[in-house]
């Protein structure tokens, strides 16, 4: 084997691609970097066997080839990147050791390279593949030595994923054509303005020749996951990212242990992966579980009350509200019915996070007979809190200062993705808060109590319960976890409602105003139920209330009911006098679904 330099590898690569070194016995295949004994290293790079320039929708990218030197185990090619909060790292091929033992393999690098190849680096990374089986599992840690600096994330590169259609989290099957694909898990943060979110660190493939192939993520918490698959001819590159929880920093990472396997139907697809969350988490079924009243799980429909726009300009006030409930009762029994409020405590968004009755609404009063006066119609009540919103121009502000989020790389994080004002341009009042941060936990907490407590409510609803972003100050899914099981020490016939969900939060929260896992519902259905969102667009003009998304479409041919929600009726200002026909009618379909008789 004639000795090669770092610059000879990477010339061969970017000149022949990676398919031509995986194609047997020509002179090129046999530039490999011979590493331990008998083993190879295929020095690929960025752009080897991907479209370049892209053929559709892209994302950022170096503007070289980065080195990427990979092993092979099991059918798929394998590498590994580094990332610092000042840089990212590839391994060195000339420091890379591959042991292939059969149904596992060992990789050791024992030096790292930087500015594309151009510059060593002290570090090491081991990497241990097993295989399963129906594919392989591998998981990889590594070290940066002889500096302070902190390991921020780090990425398996892999090659040999099929193309076809994708489901990401359990979401809906969908063709990509030659787009490349980004995901991340959870909502929110880079999840929200970069990548599709995700409920859990899973992608399914459907391939064009039949069956599944599933890349996931075994992990045993919730951190940040990211998913990138990028064409080519062949399939896809995928780079899975594993990112360090932000407040915990160490020069040392370990990335959980990550599955590539073909199945030959949806369920061996996805449900392996559920049975490892259903551990991990500790998720309950449906049908078991404590902490669903029992009048949830009678619930037929839902009416959504809309109170008071961000701008001041009110929907529907209590007194409304309750002249609306009191003709509901004519048409269903109120037993059957979960009255969801938004916005309840005034300007929407703008007033979080005081959460008191807004006099201009009716006020503590008018609040307390709505619901003193639906309960004796049998209604239950779900008034709405912010789980992570708060405006920095109340009272609250310093109170609160040390939960606002800060990202890991120390940038702010703000609530600054919606156009209040329609001035055409975003409203950033309101920072991003953090749940994992005692301040804010405690009085959120305390807020929701004082609700329960001075109004009877029945439920409580966690607006974007499932934003969940990395941080450097604490856990939001651990804090949003004691907020809950500290109300429900408190009051254990009070119901956890969210808006969105993910894997973990299934485990705490019985019920979601999102339902999303429309490629495989038994990720969702197994252990919640959902109903329609609040910005569900109401009968007639398709207004969606007091949500920003202004008008939609609603269709009164198939009256909006959907086979994997709760119905759910959206009231403004107009639906009540003007389309009072359409809620009856919606009414109608949704007791025929409950089995209940007019």
């Amino acid at each position: 084997m004639e000795e090669l330099t770092r610059r000879d590898l990477l010339k061969a690569a970017a000149a022949t691609g990676a398919g031509a070194w995986l194609e047997a016995a020509t002179p090129a295949a046999a530039r490999t970097l011979q590493a331990g004994a008998g083993a190879q290293i295929v020095p690929l790079n960025s752009t080897s066997d991907v479209y370049i320039p892209p053929r559709g929708r892209s994302f950022l990218k170096f503007s070289f080839d980065f080195p990427e030197p990979s092993v092979r185990f099991a059918d798929l090619l394998f590498s590994f990147r580094l990332y610092t909060f000042e840089n990212v790292y590839a391994l060195d091929p000339t420091a890379m050791e591959w042991s292939d033992h059969g149904d596992r393999g060992e990789l050791a690098c024992r030096r790292l390279t930087w500015a594309g190849g151009q510059a060593p680096a002290a570090g090491r990374l081991e990497a241990h593949f097993q295989r399963t089986a129906n594919g392989v599992e591998w998981r990889a840690e590594a070290r940066m030595e002889g500096s302070r600096l902190a390991l921020k994330a780090i990425s398996a590169i892999v090659r040999g994923v099929p193309r076809g259609k994708i489901s990401p989290g359990g979401g809906g099957f969908f063709e990509p054509r030659n787009n490349e694909l980004l995901f991340g898990y959870p909502f929110g943060g880079d999840s929200l303005f970069l990548a599709g979110g995700m409920n859990t660190p899973l992608v399914v493939i459907e391939t064009p020749a039949g069956g599944y192939f599933a890349l996931g993520a075994r992990d045993q918490g919730v951190h940040a996951h990211r998913f990138y698959l990028q064409p080519g001819d062949q399939g896809y590159r995928a780079e899975l990212t594993y990112e360090s929880a932000g407040w915990r920093r160490s020069a040392a990472i370990a990335s959980p242990a990550w599955r590539a396997e073909r199945a030959t139907t949806l369920d061996a697809a996805f449900r392996p992966h559920f049975a490892h969350v259903e551990q991990a988490f500790g998720l309950p079924d449906w049908e078991t579980r404590g902490d669903v009243p029992d009048w949830l799980r009678r619930t037929a429909l839902v009416i959504a009350l809309h109170g008071m726009h961000w701008t001041g300009y009110i929907f529907n006030d209590f007194a409304r509200m309750r002249r609306i409930l009191e003709w509901v009762a004519t048409q269903i029994p109120g037993d059957r019915v979960l009255v969801f409020l938004p916005a309840w405590d005034g300007r929407y968004y703008w007033n979080y996070p005081l959460y008191e009755p807004d006099p201009r609404l009716g006020g503590a009063a008018g609040f307390k007979t709505l619901i003193a006066a639906g309960h004796r119609l049998g209604f239950h009540f779900m008034p709405m809190f912010g789980s992570d919103a708060a405006n920095d121009h109340l009272p609250t502000r310093e109170r609160l200062a040390d939960a606002r989020t800060v990202l890991t790389d120390g940038d702010p994080f703000r609530l600054n993705w919606v156009d209040w004002d329609n001035d055409r341009r975003n409203e950033g009042w309101s920072p991003f808060m953090n749940l994992g941060v005692a301040s804010w936990r405690e009085w959120l907490t305390g807020r929701i109590a004082a609700t329960v407590a001075d109004y009877d409510a029945d439920a409580y609803f966690l607006d974007i319960a499932g934003g969940w972003v990395n941080n450097t100050q604490g856990d939001m899914f651990e804090g949003e976890r004691q907020l809950v099981a500290e109300l429900r020490r408190r009051f254990p016939h009070v119901l956890a409602c969210g808006e969105m969900s993910y894997d973990a939060l299934l485990g705490s929260i019985p019920l979601f105003q999102v339902f999303s896992e429309r490629g495989y519902p038994a990720a969702f259905k197994k252990y919640a139920r959902a109903f329609q969102h609040l910005s569900h667009p109401a009968p007639g003009r398709g207004s969606s209330g007091v949500h920003e998304s202004g008008f939609g479409r609603f269709n009164p041919a198939t009256l909006d009911l959907d086979p994997e929600e709760i119905p759910t009726i959206t009231v403004v200002d107009d639906t009540f006098d003007n389309h009072r026909d359409i809620m009856a009618a919606i009414i109608v379909a949704a007791k025929k679904r409950a089995g209940i008789a007019s």
